[in-house]
């Protein structure tokens, strides 16, 4: 079996390396967002806790 064997792997090769790559492609951006969805998240709550202050300050 050669190494183009290998990569065409019967024919499939184009949906089995297409399947691998997106695979990998979506395990790089998931961190990514969580990491971005966390800090919005965050800056929320951090407002939230602002305003309260605020309207227990004005109360």
């Amino acid at each position: 079996m050669s190494v183009a064997e290998f990569f065409h792997m019967g024919g499939y090769g184009l949906y089995v390396w297409g399947s691998f790559g997106v695979s990998a492609l979506l395990m790089v951006l998931e961190p990514i967002l969580l990491r971005s969805r966390r800090k919005a998240t965050l800056q929320r709550i951090s407002r939230i806790i602002r305003l309260n202050k605020e309207v227990r300050n004005e109360g």
